[in-house]
Order: C-alpha cells, then sequence, then structure tokens
C-alpha cells in the first residue's frame, strides 16, 4: 500500500476541492504512481475518488438542465485527456455527464412517486487510448421529496349503516387517506381528518378517521339515510396543505321500537255456508312502523263464539293474519260468530319492552250467509252383504237423504250409470229402495261399488251422492276340476304300483272352512286293469299303475276318468279325463319318446343318418330339375323391326364350312332367282348334305336380269355388297353366318311367313306344336320348338 504520510498530505487538498461541488460530499482521494527506483516491489492500487450520495429536489421546473455534481478524479490534470463516462439507470436519457469536466446535469423532470433513487456508474479513461485510469464505481442520486400530492380515498364513496337510537360516540365506519408523498421527509405525508358536511348528527376523529355518532336518539321512522363529507388535509392541517374529500353514505338501519296497531277495531266479514274447510273468510293486519323481521307478526283468536269454527294464520311475509274456515258451516244451526284477534311482534329486543307492549288487539265478525244446499244422506256410506244365490228383486236397503234448507224439498233417488255398467242393481225414485234386476256371481264379480244420487225435485243442480258397497256373499255352485295336469306319462319299463302322476283340484268357490276335495276314478274305470287311484286326504291324490309290461306297440294312449267332489253343501262333483302316454324313457326316467313310428326304424339307423339321407335324395332332385330346365331352355332372338314385312330363310347345317375352296355348300342363284332355283334345284344340290329347310317362296317378284354370263355376276356382287352394307350400317341386326333376305316370302305359302323377327313384340309365348300337322318338310322344327317347350320365360 501506499504510505500512510503520502495520503496524509494530499487529504487538505482533496477536501478542499470538494467545497467547490455543490449537492455533492467526496470522499479522500488517491493516486496511483510507480516509483522507477522501487519497480520491483508490488504495491496496491487504490481508486483515486470516492464519492457516497447525490440528492436533488423533484419537480424541477427551470428552462436549463439540473446541475446535480460534479466528478473529479485526482488523476485529471485538467489537460483533457481523461474523459468521464457515465452509466447505469437513466444514463444518457434522464442524466448526462459533461465528459471533460465530469459534470452532472438532469435533463428530465424528475419525480420522487415515480422512482426515488437512480443507481450510476462512473469511469474515467484515457481519452486517446480509451484504457480506463480508475476502476468503475457506482454511485446514488437520490430524489428529495416536496409536497406535491394531496392526500385520497381510494375507496371512495363509502357505504355505511348504524343502528337507529344508537348512542353518541358509536362507531360508524374508519376511513383511511393516502398520501404519495414520502412520510419520512416532513409533513407532506401527515394527514388531519375532518367533517365537512353532516354535523351534528356525525363527527370525525382527527387522527385516526373514525366516523362516529353525534346526536342520540336519532330515529330510523323519521329519516333513515345520511350524507356525510369527510376531508383530509396533509402538512397536519397546516395553512398551504393539500386535502382530498370523500362521501359516506350512512344508513340507519331498523330496530323493534314500535309496536304494532290495528288499522280497524272492528272486521265485518261474510262467508256461504257452503264454503268447504279451509276457504279463506278474510285478511286482517296490524300495521307496524319497523321493517324486516321487526314487522313480523303473529296473529292468533284469544276469545269469541268462533274461535272452534275459524283458524287464522299468518300469510308468507309474515305481515297479515288469514282467517279461514275451520269446521263446516252451517246457517240453519248458527249464522254469525265473533272471534277477538291479537296481533303481536314475533322479534321483540328485550332492551326496548318499555317502548310496548309489542301487540295489538281487535275484533272480528262473521256472517254466515244462507245458501241452496244439496241433500243430505243419513250416512257417509253405506256397506251391505249379499249371497250370490239372491232371487231377482231381492231389496237390499232402503239409502235415506233430506233437503237441510228450511224449505225441506222432495228428494229423488237413482243410480250413476257409471258406477253401475252392467245394471245389476235399481232404486226405486221416491223410497230409495235398492234392489237387484239381474244374477249376481261372486265368482264373476265380488263387490260392487255403486254411487246413489239424490237429487232436490224444485232445484236439480242439486244434487248429492253417496257410496254404496255391496259384498256378494260365496255360494257352493261351482264343481271342482283338476288343476294344470291333464295330461301324463308311463314309462314302458314301469312297475305295478309306481306313482306316475300326483293330480289337485281348484274350484272357484271360496268356502269359510276352506277347500276340501275326494277324488275316484269313474264306475267304468274303477276296475280297469291298468291304473289305480290314491285319494292322499289332503286335496291331492296318486295316479298309480296296476301291472308292468308296458309297450307302445301294444297302446300308446289310456283316457283315465277321474271324479272330484267338493266338500261344501249343495255338494258339486266334476269328472275329468286324464290322458296318459305311454313313452320310451332312459335309465332315468326322463321321457325320450311317445311315438310309436320309432321303432319301426332299424335299430342300427340313428337319426342323423336319416337326415344325410334326406338331404342326399333333396340335393339329386334340384340337379335333374336344373338339368332338365337347361335342356328345354331356349334363347330367342331379338330383332329391331324397322321394315313391317321382314321375312328369313335361315339355312343350317350341322357340318363345319370347307372354306373358300366349298363351292357346294350354298347356291348363290337362289339369291338371284329364286325362280330359277326352284326348277333346277335338285341338279346343283350339294352331294353330301340336302339342306333341312328349302325355301317356301313359290315367285318371288324381281327385276330381269339383262344379260348373262359377266352382267349376272356385276348384278349379284352388287346386290350382296348392298345388303352387306346394310347389316353392317344396322346395329340391330343379328350375327348369323349366313342370312337369305326375300321382301315376299311365303306369298301363296300355306305355312305363310316362318320368320320371327317381329315376334319379340309380343309377351306371350308361342305355341309351336302346328308344326306337326305340316308333314315331313317341318320335323326337325317340330322336334326343336314342339315337343320339349315349357313355359319359362327366354333367358334374354
Amino acid at each position: 500500500g501506499r504510505p500512510r504520510s503520502l495520503a496524509a498530505t494530499l487529504l487538505p487538498v482533496v477536501l478542499g476541492l470538494l467545497t467547490l461541488l455543490p449537492h455533492s460530499i467526496l470522499g479522500k482521494p488517491a493516486e496511483e504512481a510507480a516509483n522507477a527506483g522501487s519497480s520491483a516491489l508490488l504495491q496496491r492500487v487504490k481508486r483515486g475518488w470516492v464519492w457516497n450520495q447525490f440528492f436533488v429536489l423533484e419537480e424541477y421546473t427551470g428552462l436549463e438542465p439540473l446541475y446535480i455534481g460534479k466528478l473529479h478524479s485526482d488523476m485529471d490534470k485538467g489537460d483533457g485527456s481523461i474523459k468521464y463516462i457515465l452509466t447505469g439507470e437513466g444514463a444518457g436519457t434522464t442524466f448526462t455527464i459533461d465528459d471533460s469536466t465530469g459534470d452532472i446535469h438532469a435533463i428530465q423532470r424528475l419525480d420522487r412517486e415515480v422512482k426515488a433513487q437512480y443507481a450510476l456508474r462512473a469511469q474515467a479513461r484515457n481519452r486517446l487510448t480509451d484504457r480506463p485510469l480508475e476502476p468503475e464505481s457506482e454511485f446514488i442520486v437520490k430524489i428529495q421529496d416536496i409536497n406535491d400530492n394531496e392526500p385520497k380515498f381510494l375507496d371512495g364513496p363509502y357505504q355505511a349503516s348504524v343502528p337507529e337510537m344508537s348512542k353518541i360516540g358509536t362507531s360508524v365506519i374508519q376511513l383511511t387517506a393516502t398520501d404519495a408523498d414520502d412520510p419520512t421527509y416532513g409533513n407532506s405525508a401527515r394527514v388531519v381528518y375532518s367533517i365537512l358536511e353532516g354535523q351534528p348528527y356525525f363527527s370525525v376523529d382527527a387522527k385516526t378517521g373514525v366516523v362516529r355518532v353525534s346526536l342520540a336518539d336519532m330515529d330510523r321512522e323519521t329519516r333513515e339515510n345520511y350524507s356525510v363529507v369527510i376531508q383530509a388535509k396533509d402538512m397536519g392541517g397546516q395553512l398551504g396543505g393539500l386535502a382530498g374529500t370523500t362521501t359516506i353514505n350512512i344508513t340507519l338501519s331498523d330496530i323493534n321500537d314500535n309496536p304494532p296497531m290495528f288499522d280497524q277495531r272492528l272486521y265485518q266479514m261474510s262467508i256461504p255456508e257452503s264454503a268447504p274447510v279451509g276457504s279463506v273468510v278474510g285478511r286482517i293486519w296490524a300495521k307496524d312502523r319497523d321493517i324486516g323481521v321487526n314487522a313480523e307478526m303473529r296473529y292468533s283468536i284469544i276469545d269469541g263464539d268462533g274461535r272452534d269454527t275459524f283458524d287464522i294464520s299468518t300469510d308468507p311475509t309474515n305481515l297479515f293474519g288469514i282467517i279461514t274456515v275451520k269446521k263446516p258451516l252451517d246457517f240453519e244451526k248458527k249464522p254469525s260468530y265473533t272471534l277477538k284477534v291479537e296481533g303481536a311482534n314475533i322479534n321483540v329486543d328485550p332492551s326496548l319492552r318499555y317502548r310496548g307492549p309489542f301487540k295489538d288487539v281487535t275484533i272480528v265478525h262473521v256472517s254466515v250467509e244462507d245458501v241452496d244446499e244439496p241433500p243430505v244422506f243419513d250416512l257417509p256410506v253405506y256397506y251391505i252383504e249379499l249371497p250370490e244365490d239372491a232371487e231377482i228383486g231381492t231389496m237390499l236397503k232402503t239409502v235415506s237423504a233430506r233437503d237441510p234448507d228450511a224449505a225441506n224439498n222432495t228428494v229423488r233417488y237413482s243410480i250413476e250409470r257409471s258406477s253401475d255398467p252392467d245394471k245389476f242393481f235399481y232404486i226405486e225414485i221416491t223410497s230409495g229402495s235398492l234392489m237387484t234386476v239381474r244374477w249376481l256371481d261372486r265368482e264373476e264379480i265380488g263387490w260392487h261399488n255403486i254411487t246413489v244420487l239424490a237429487m232436490e225435485m224444485n232445484n236439480p243442480s242439486q244434487i248429492a251422492s253417496v257410496s254404496v258397497a255391496i259384498k256378494v256373499l260365496d255360494v257352493n255352485d261351482n264343481p271342482p276340476s283338476l288343476a294344470h295336469y291333464l295330461e301324463a306319462y308311463v314309462c314302458e319299463t314301469a312297475k305295478a304300483g309306481q306313482l306316475i302322476q300326483t293330480v289337485t283340484a281348484v274350484d272357484p268357490d271360496e268356502p269359510l272352512g276352506g277347500q276340501h276335495f275326494y277324488y275316484s276314478l269313474a264306475p267304468e274305470a274303477a276296475n280297469n286293469p291298468n291304473f289305480t287311484l290314491k285319494d292322499n286326504q289332503d286335496n291331492t291324490a296318486w295316479i298309480l299303475t296296476r301291472r308292468g309290461g308296458w309297450s307302445q306297440q301294444d297302446q300308446t294312449i289310456f283316457y283315465l276318468p277321474i271324479v272330484i267332489t267338493d266338500g261344501e253343501q249343495p255338494v258339486q262333483t266334476s269328472t275329468s279325463t286324464l290322458t296318459i302316454r305311454v313313452c320310451s324313457c332312459d335309465q332315468k326316467g326322463n321321457v325320450m319318446s311317445c311315438n310309436a313310428e320309432a321303432y319301426s326304424l332299424p335299430a342300427s339307423l340313428s337319426r342323423g343318418a336319416l337326415i344325410a339321407i334326406l338331404a342326399c335324395i333333396f340335393v339329386l332332385l334340384v340337379m335333374i330339375l336344373l338339368m332338365l330346365s337347361l335342356r328345354t331352355h331356349r334363347k330367342k332372338p331379338y330383332l329391331c323391326d324397322e321394315e313391317e314385312n321382314v321375312h328369313e330363310n335361315i339355312v343350317r347345317y350341322d357340318d363345319e364350312g370347307g372354306g373358300e375352296e366349298d363351292t357346294e355348300a350354298f347356291d348363290i342363284a337362289a339369291m338371284w332367282n329364286p325362280r330359277e332355283a326352284h326348277n333346277h334345284h335338285l341338279g346343283k344340290m350339294r352331294q353330301d348334305m340336302l339342306p333341312e329347310i328349302e325355301s317356301l317362296s313359290r315367285y318371288v317378284p324381281q327385276a330381269c336380269v339383262m344379260g348373262g354370263g359377266g352382267g349376272g355376276d356385276s348384278n349379284v356382287h352388287g346386290y350382296v355388297l348392298a345388303k352387306l352394307l346394310e347389316a353392317d350400317m344396322d346395329p340391330c341386326a343379328p350375327p348369323y353366318d349366313s342370312l337369305q333376305t326375300y321382301a315376299y316370302e311365303g306369298e301363296g305359302s300355306i305355312a305363310e311367313s316362318l320368320s320371327s323377327l317381329q315376334s319379340g313384340t309380343s309377351n306371350t309365348d308361342h305355341e309351336y306344336d302346328y308344326l306337326n300337322d305340316w308333314g315331313p318338310r317341318f320335323k326337325k322344327l317340330a322336334e326343336m320348338y314342339g315337343v320339349l317347350e315349357t313355359n319359362s320365360p327366354p333367358l334374354w
């Protein structure tokens, strides 16, 4: 390190220089120097300048840049060889430095509430080499606060409430104002509260901002809402401080401090006597100046001759009392009632009972109005028991109804038809006597529920009804019969005395002591050698075999008549036939087959083999039918009949053509002159085969052929080329190998035309049996079309 004597020598000089730098406080400087005589010694390099902080006031509004301070290095000789560089927050935008002198200025307005301080870094460099002469150091520029922000109520305006009749000093709400100025510097952020509007009802604590009640016994029913304006001022409230205000809307909440009171001391109401129970008579209201739960009421009938006939309840709002009918009314018995009704608050504050009592009483007078009422039966419902064998015309009971009105009109009776659709009963119109008009059957209908109507004779609209329940009592009138099992089986291996079936009986009757059935074989089957019956005395019976050696070959079905008798009077008997089949069973007694035909099959032939044989026979039959169908099916040519009269002769040969050297396979003269061909065809006929079909035309008119030899050949050649072109251009022409076309074929022939070109227009099948009548010349056609012709449709 450097010697202490050197630092002590330079310190007064540097301190004297710092006094010339406003707004800055600089520490002791240091200078790095190299001693040529002691270059071998290692020395510690110190900073040449040290500073603490710069301070500057915010909100500077001058025209010139605000001077903040000066940076200086002890290595600066004043010759401009050192360049000062400033970096960090706001360097170049908010703060600038003179690189030669080190003067720092602020070029923008500073606001402490936006940023309270800036961290900057400074360095001295050689202007020529740009090498750092000092290590980079950091310093801070702090912004000093001024009172430029007024207090603000961030959550205003405010809503608050306080119970009515609150005592003085009751806290309502606490307000807090916020000042953006620095609370640690001066009084800029010291806030004092005061009330501008709302006296004398409320006050505010100057330091805490708590708003309190300042007037006693404030009544909500007199005034409910208050608007209070509170001011917050900084600088401790001194002159020149900034202020902000807010509004508080204070509502007095209700308490139960007012007793209820009926708006009438006497209520007059009326209701018709026909009103059903639960009908509303009227509504009363004990008014209460309070609101909400403090105005809710409970009503009760505390006295009066109608307290048992009427009832009172509170409506869903708990404000009104609803009087309803509790018991049926009768004008003839009592035409009016008096009720004493009390209405009381439900929620009462014990501390306010001195302002009570919180209830009130009123009188309600109810008049019953007379109405024309329907008849009234002497019983609410009738019950009758009747045996099912009762005679037609039996009287069951007499129903009675009367007119409850003072007029006491005559009553007429009838049965509602929908309750007795089958008309089993009849009622006498004047006396009300109920009787039967049809036979009853308990097993069909056990109960009859009918409705009897009673109608006033002078006023048919007044109708009353009553239910009459008629129970039909049981009589033993049905014989028993076998239940479920009417068919049984016996195995061929069954032995004598073996149980083959347990039978039971059913009886639609229902005797009081329960069913008792007795079983026996019919007299004609009592001594049969095959089966016997045993009555078990528990309403069941067993069917047993009397012998063994059963065989389906001997007999497959047995019919066993069984007599069943019940135990009630009059005794009912029936005979049921049980069908018993002889079946083949396995070793466990399970039925395998009950058909005798099963024994006609060989023992070695199984059911699967039988099915396979039948399947093969079926396949063979199908194949035979398919082959026959294919052999008899013939294709019919399809031709486009562009001309009305087109005839053809198709000459068919069974042998293959001989090619170009075969000159006798076809007589070309037939195309040129059919008459000449007809006269000379015997001399030019093919040697090895006769044509199957000869032309039927006896005369074909043609143009006379002039000349012979070459001329004839030329005409024939042209004729063939013309027909060939015509066939090539016709899309509907059939692709036959050889086609002879004659315009007037068949003229004068007994067979007429044989052409099938126009037969395609008919959808019906042709009958060719007549070809057999044409002689041997048409034998081939008859064999082709007349013998195996079928009715199947053409394939195409």
